[in-house]
């Protein structure tokens, strides 16, 4: 006979006055579908305090988090309507100074009455929305790369291949061109990498704004791979979503990629592989180039003077303090812990306070955004990839 049967109320009445007529414990509690842990509690509890406890008791904590005696949230609440603009930072130093005998509450507690009251403005934080970034092109070789996944296409063993490209802006040198297995950063990672073991760093690399390089939930755009970029000293340029033109030599060599490596497409990747492969061997040193007036792209492209090596820490000696970012993407300063972009874990960011509780936060010589006492993530600032907001047409 379980609980549910009926209401409790009921069914500890029923128990209670079967053991006042003298029935035992254990075949009852058997009987009652209960533990008899159960039901010496209810029976305890009976003989305690009469009747009122066999009703249910409230589960609720006897003292709420954030809770604060009346007397303590009417004073919070008289001085937030003297001072307005005041958050809870200035109001716990208010109360402190004004009326030593209290307890100070902490900043949490007297933000948390603040929101209760309806007293909290909330700022929505606002997605990165593509836009593109200024746009420059180049006289010499390695001034800029341009890269981007030519569409993908199904082999043979009806597997997806992910053609990942880069050329050289100035000569249209075919750097890479890799068969991969998707458009995750890891892939992406080793095709850079080895491009720039064997041709050294450019001054600039030029993409689209998709994944994996820019990221729509970072602050202005910027990937794990955009980030690995600027730490090498490369700037990055962004064409704006829905003009490819504005990376048409590179769009240019993917129609030629297209009809000459991919159709009909191969079984494997291997095989695929091998014919990307002749591809970039004809197409740089074969091919004729009209846009170089008959040109091979290998006659005019020559290695970056630039070796590539492991970036260097950066340097913050105008800073308060330099903090490395956490692997969940987070600044800890004591124990706040402050949203910043995962982006950037593993990363040595620079703090500097530039207001009363107002602290900014740059990422080499970028300029990410601020946080104060009551916000705890960092608030983008102007783009640092945008100049003055206005995008160079870069002709192609």
């Amino acid at each position: 006979m379980p609980w549910k049967e009926c209401k409790p109320m009921d069914e500890r009445l029923k128990f209670i006055a079967r053991l006042l007529e003298g029935e035992k414990m254990a075949p009852l509690c058997r009987e009652f579908g209960i533990s008899r842990v159960t039901g010496y509690k209810i029976f305890n509890r009976y003989k305690e305090v009469g009747l009122d406890a066999l009703q249910d008791r409230s589960r609720a904590p006897y003292r709420q988090a954030n809770r604060l005696p009346f007397q303590v949230e009417r004073t919070i609440l008289g001085i937030k309507k003297e001072h307005s603009s005041w958050g809870a930072p200035k109001i716990r130093d208010k109360l402190v100074r004004e009326y030593p005998m209290i307890q100070p509450p902490a900043i949490s507690t007297i933000h948390a009455v603040l929101d209760r009251h309806g007293l909290v403005k909330r700022r929505k934080r606002r997605r990165y929305k593509a836009q593109g970034t200024a746009l420059k092109g180049t006289r010499r070789p390695n001034g800029l790369w341009c890269a981007d996944y030519k569409g993908e296409f199904l082999l043979g063993n009806k597997k997806y291949c992910y053609p990942l490209t880069i050329t050289d802006y100035r000569s249209r040198y075919l750097l890479a061109c890799e068969g991969l297995q998707s458009t995750q950063a890891d892939f992406a990672f080793s095709v850079f990498e080895r491009a720039f073991q064997d041709f050294g760093l450019p001054a600039a690399i030029r993409t689209d704004n998709g994944l994996p390089f820019a990221s729509a939930n970072a602050l202005f755009g910027l990937s794990k791979l955009s980030v690995w970029w600027l730490r090498l000293g490369i700037d990055i340029q962004r064409i704006k979503p829905g003009n490819p033109q504005q990376n048409g030599r590179h769009e240019r060599m993917h129609l030629t990629l297209k009809t000459e490596a991919t159709k009909p497409p191969s079984f494997n990747f291997l095989q695929q592989q091998e014919r990307f492969d002749t591809f970039i061997e004809v197409y740089n040193n074969e091919r004729p180039h009209q846009g170089l007036k008959g040109a091979y792209p290998g006659d005019l492209y020559t290695p970056s003077s630039r070796e590539y090596h492991p970036p260097p820490e950066p340097d913050y000696p105008f800073h308060d303090r330099v903090i490395r970012v956490t692997r969940c993407g987070r600044i800890c300063i004591g124990k706040r812990k402050i949203n910043l972009s995962t982006v950037f874990a593993g990363e040595l960011v620079g703090i500097r306070e530039v207001a009363d509780q107002v602290w900014q936060v740059s990422f080499m010589d970028y300029d990410l955004g601020y946080f104060d006492n009551e916000r705890g993530r960092v608030e983008p600032g102007p783009n640092p990839f945008v100049p003055d907001k206005v995008l160079t047409m870069c002709p192609e």
